[in-house]
């Protein structure tokens, strides 16, 4: 087994509330990735990012606090199994941050999967909300 992914990333001005929709909205999520993202919001729901190249279903919602998905690449092989991905919500003193779990990427992407996160999720994150802020 592979060792957890574990990251903690912290945005100013934000909501837990507001992070949770930017996963779980289609619109938003494809908005902040840059890329296309079609997501489920229900329970058992199936979602997909980056125009499918990664892809799941949704396994447990606390609405504006936690998502627990099946999560895969459509890179890995058919018979890696999917991982677990839970990402927690929380409010900070200067707005809120995601922690994120990852369990179970296949040894071969780990690396990718690690970098993937900050380089895919959090950058564009950070710069969509700047923005957003900003108006523009």
């Amino acid at each position: 087994m592979t060792p957890v992914i574990e990251q903690t990333v912290s945005f100013p001005n934000v909501t837990p509330a507001e992070l949770y929709e930017l996963f779980m909205d289609s619109a938003k999520h494809s908005a902040a990735t840059g890329m296309p993202a079609k997501v489920s919001p229900k329970l058992g729901g199936k979602w997909s990012a980056f125009g499918g190249m990664i892809l799941g279903k949704t396994l447990a919602l606390v609405p504006n606090r936690m998502i627990v998905q099946a999560w895969r690449s459509s890179a890995w092989k058919k018979t890696d199994p999917d991982s677990v991905l839970v990402i927690r919500f929380e409010k900070t003193k200067k707005g809120a941050a995601a922690h994120l779990a990852h369990v179970g990427v296949p040894s071969y992407d780990h690396k990718g999967v690690t970098h993937g996160w900050k380089k895919y999720y959090w950058e564009p994150w950070e710069k969509y909300l700047k923005g957003r802020k900003r108006g523009t």
